[in-house]
């Protein structure tokens, strides 16, 4: 069953490779409960299939870091990316994206809250394995307010673009 508006996201973990270490969290990779982070704030996300993947990097991912300031200006706490990769691809994917520090590079290695949402694409017989679709959602405390998939192969309705003009 496919999240959707209205929906609480599910429980679930999703890891980050944290750069400069701070009180409670350490340098490399680090695991955070979905349910704690998104407690009282309103926060942008967009899943994609996978890092350094053509359209990811060329329009996903820098729409979101060119768009962060207006996000942040309507109220957006945070912005996420979620992959079906481990920390240290999403880590180093941030890095080159220039994302560090304007978008979280949240991974999630073993599909596992990609399913809970729905939202899985297998791309077993490409020789990807199982990723995520295509997409974009806007979460107040927890719940769905807004959510944008995209149809296979297409990449229309999940951009920051969309997403900004829906936060009004």
């Amino acid at each position: 069953m496919t999240i959707k508006v209205g929906d609480r996201l599910p429980e679930g973990t999703l890891s980050e490779y944290i750069e400069v270490e701070t009180e409670g969290c350490s340098l490399g990779p680090n695991t955070f409960q979905v349910g704690d982070l998104v407690k009282g704030k309103k926060i942008a996300i967009f899943g994609l299939p996978g890092a350094f993947t053509p359209t990811c990097s060329a329009q996903h991912v820098p729409g979101y870091v060119a768009l962060a300031d207006q996000f942040k200006a309507k109220g957006v706490n945070e912005i996420w990316c979620i992959s079906v990769n481990d920390a240290f691809v999403m880590g180093a994917w941030g890095r080159d994206q220039k994302a560090t520090g304007i978008v979280r590079m949240m991974g999630d290695g073993s599909a596992t809250f990609t399913k809970a949402l729905g939202l899985e694409l297998d791309l077993v017989a490409r020789g990807m394995g199982i990723r995520s679709q295509r997409y974009s959602m806007l979460v107040e405390d927890g719940v769905v307010k807004q959510l944008n998939v995209e149809a296979p192969g297409k990449f229309e309705v999940s951009n920051a673009e969309t997403l900004l003009k829906q936060l009004g």
